[in-house]
C-alpha cells in the first residue's frame, strides 16, 4: 500500500503527496520556492499576499492529482501509461522551480524566461538525480516539454494551456490571500468537465465537456478581474518598476550577475541590493516610499505606441531618462509602465459537445456560448493602463513625445 504524506493547505485543505513527490519536494530546487513570494511586491498593497511559490507548487500538484482521478474514473486514461501520469503530476509540482525572486518582474526587465531556467534545473543536483532514477534523461525531457508547452503528451494541457491547473490554483490562492472576491473559479465543475478527446487527425488532447463551458468562463473572468485589481494595481506596478530599475542598474554595474539573481530568493536578493544599491531605490522599496503617478491613462486613451515600450527594456530606460530630463528630474526618477499580456484571455482547446462531436474553442468563442473570448480584446484594454511614475510629485497632461517614437 502506497504511503502518502499529508500537508495542510489553507486553500485545498489536505494535500496528499505520493513518495516520489515528497522526495521531489525535499530537493533544494523546490525548497527554495518557500522563500520566493508568489505575488512579488503585492504585499506592499495587500498585506496577506506573502504566500510563496512553494504553496502554489503544492496546490498545482494537488489539482493535477484531482484532474487525473477524474479522467481515470471516466475511463479516459486507459491507454496512458503510469509514467506519463507521474510526469504530469511532477511537472505540476516543478513548473515554477526556475522562478526569479519577486514574481515576473525580472522577465519584464529582460532576463531569460523562468521556464527556460526551470527546465535546466530539472537535470541538476538532487532533483536531477531523483528524476533520472525514475526514467533517465527521457523522463526529464518529458517533464520539460510539459512545462514549456511543447511536449506531445495528450495530458500536456493540464500543465500548460488555456485550462492548465497552474491558473486554477494561482487565481484561487491569490484572491484568498489578498482578501479580494475577484478570483472566484468554479473549480469542482471545471475539473469534473475535463476529458480526453481525439481531435481531427487522430491526436488525443485534454479538452472540456460542453457542460463545463460556464466554469471555464468563470476562470477567464477571474483572470481578468485579478489583473485589473491586483496584479496591475498602480502601487504594485510602481514597486515593480522600481525593483526592475534597481536590479538592472546593479547588474549593469557588475555588482550583481544574472546567475546570482536567478538563484536568489526574495530575502537574499533584497540583502544584496541593499549592499550595492547606488540609486536609493532599494531603501525606498524597503520603506514603501513608492514613486507616485504623474500620468495614468486607460489603454483606450493611449495613442499607438511601439512594442519596444514593453519588449525592449533598454529602449524604455532611455526614454524614461529623457522624460526625466524634460521634467527636471534625475535619471531613474521617472519610470514608465505599460504592461502587456496579450494572451490574458486567450482560449484554444478542444470542446466535447453533448452529442459527442469535437469542436475547437478559440478566441472567437462559440455560437451561443463562451461569449467572453469574443470580448477579450475589450477586457484586456480595460485592464491595461499606461502609467508614468515619478520620484517627486509631477503632473503630466498627456503622453510625452519621448514615448511616441
Amino acid at each position: 500500500m502506497t504511503q502518502f504524506e499529508v500537508i495542510r493547505d489553507p486553500l485545498w485543505d489536505n494535500i496528499r503527496l505520493e513518495p516520489v513527490a515528497a522526495a521531489a519536494m525535499d530537493t533544494a530546487a523546490v525548497q527554495r520556492l518557500r522563500y520566493v513570494r508568489q505575488l512579488g511586491h503585492a504585499f506592499l498593497v495587500y498585506p496577506g499576499a506573502t504566500h510563496s511559490r512553494f504553496e502554489h507548487a503544492l496546490g498545482a500538484y494537488h489539482l493535477a492529482r484531482r484532474a487525473l482521478a477524474t479522467l481515470e474514473e471516466r475511463g479516459d486514461l486507459a491507454v496512458i501509461p503510469d509514467e506519463e501520469r507521474l510526469a504530469v503530476r511532477l511537472a505540476a509540482l516543478l513548473h515554477d522551480i526556475g522562478h526569479y525572486p519577486f514574481s515576473h518582474a525580472l522577465e519584464e526587465a529582460g532576463f531569460p524566461s523562468h521556464e527556460a531556467i526551470g527546465v535546466r534545473r530539472l537535470g541538476e543536483g538532487d532533483l536531477g538525480e531523483l528524476l533520472r532514477g525514475i526514467g533517465g534523461d527521457p523522463f526529464i525531457a518529458r517533464i520539460a516539454g510539459m512545462i514549456q508547452g511543447e511536449g506531445t503528451s495528450p495530458l500536456g494541457g493540464l500543465v500548460s494551456g488555456s485550462l492548465d491547473l497552474d491558473k486554477i490554483d494561482y487565481l484561487s490562492r491569490d484572491a484568498r490571500q489578498c482578501g479580494v472576491p475577484y478570483g472566484t473559479v468554479d473549480v469542482d465543475r471545471l475539473l469534473a468537465s475535463l476529458c480526453i478527446v481525439t481531435e481531427p487527425g487522430g491526436v488525443p488532447a485534454v479538452g472540456v465537456h460542453e457542460k463545463g463551458v460556464s466554469a471555464l468562463e468563470s476562470l477567464l473572468f477571474a483572470k481578468y478581474q485579478m489583473y485589473r485589481n491586483v496584479y496591475w494595481h498602480h502601487a504594485v506596478r510602481s514597486a515593480t518598476c522600481m525593483f526592475k530599475r534597481v536590479v538592472r542598474v546593479a547588474v549593469r554595474a557588475g555588482q550583481l550577475d544574472p546567475a546570482t539573481v536567478a538563484d536568489a530568493t526574495d530575502g537574499s536578493l533584497t540583502t544584496l541590493l541593499r549592499a550595492c544599491d547606488t540609486t536609493g531605490l532599494a531603501e525606498a522599496l524597503d520603506r514603501r516610499r513608492l514613486y507616485k503617478r504623474a500620468l495614468d491613462l486607460p489603454a483606450s486613451e493611449v495613442p499607438t505606441l511601439g512594442a519596444w515600450l514593453w519588449s525592449d527594456p533598454d529602449a524604455l530606460e532611455r526614454a524614461e531618462d529623457a522624460i526625466a530630463a524634460d521634467l527636471g528630474l534625475a535619471p531613474g526618477e521617472v519610470l514608465v509602465d505599460f504592461p502587456a499580456r496579450s494572451s490574458m484571455l486567450s482560449v484554444d482547446l478542444p470542446l466535447l459537445t453533448r452529442d459527442g462531436r469535437v469542436e475547437r474553442l478559440t478566441d472567437e468563442g462559440r455560437a451561443g456560448q463562451l461569449g467572453l473570448p469574443r470580448i477579450a480584446a475589450e477586457l484586456y484594454q480595460s485592464a491595461r493602463r499606461l502609467r508614468i511614475f515619478t520620484a517627486q510629485p509631477r503632473r503630466l497632461d498627456g503622453v510625452p513625445e519621448g514615448l511616441m517614437s
